[in-house]
This record gives C-alpha cells, structure tokens and sequence, in this order.
C-alpha cells in the first residue's frame, strides 16, 4: 500500500517558518514527481512546489520564500516556508504522481494533509 504521511504543520505569526516534511512507504528516486499543494477554505486546491529529477517549480506565490527538497535515502521530501503571510494558510498536501511501471501503479498519490495557519 502506498502512503504518504505529512508532518510539521501548526500555527506561526506572519513573517515565521514552518518546515513540512512527507514520508513515502515507497522507494524514491531521484526522477520521482513529487510535489506539496495546498488548499485554502473555500478554493481549489493549488500546486505550491513540485521537484522531479534536478528541476524544481514554484508557484508565484511562494518563489523566494519556499523550498522543496528531498531525501531518496529517507524516502522523504521538504517543504521549508520562509516569511509566512496569512494568505499562505492553508492544508498542505504531499502528492507524489507515478507515470509509468507497475509498482506504484500510474496515478496520483496524496497525503491526509497538515494544517498551516498563519496569523497576522
């Protein structure tokens, strides 16, 4: 069974730093997708940070502020939140989407989401 299981969220004042942190039960590699999202009460989920091979993406919103980064031989990637603003409350998702092969199966795999709240 693939899970994915996300930690470090919680409450901080505007301008402080959160680290997220997504544990895989599967093997990563360096090619792997993987990447946070987050949702905000009452929109759609957005894509933060993605980090595939020795490329990362970044939404606008975040550039500067956030990095992604992972551990292939923890099976685990980051999410360090730097100057947080209140718009940047929201649940966090850890996804990691398979492409091709036949374990994982080809799909989207997401994490039960970790809550971060900004305050201002």
């Amino acid at each position: 069974q693939v899970q994915l299981v996300e930690s470090g969220g919680g409450l901080v004042q505007a301008g402080g730093s959160l680290r997220l942190s997504c544990a895989a039960s599967v093997r990563l590699f360096s090619i792997t997708y993987m990447g946070w999202h987050r949702q905000a009460p009452g929109k759609q989920r957005e894509l933060v940070a993605l980090i595939t091979g020795g490329s990362t993406l970044y939404a606008d919103s975040v550039k500067g502020r956030f990095t992604i980064s992972r551990d292939n031989a923890k099976n685990t990637i980051d999410l360090q939140m730097n100057s947080l603003k209140p718009e940047d409350t929201a649940v966090y998702y850890c996804n990691m989407r398979i492409f091709t092969g036949s374990w994982p199966p080809p799909g989207d795999y997401w994490g039960q989401g970790t809550q971060v709240t900004v305050s201002s």
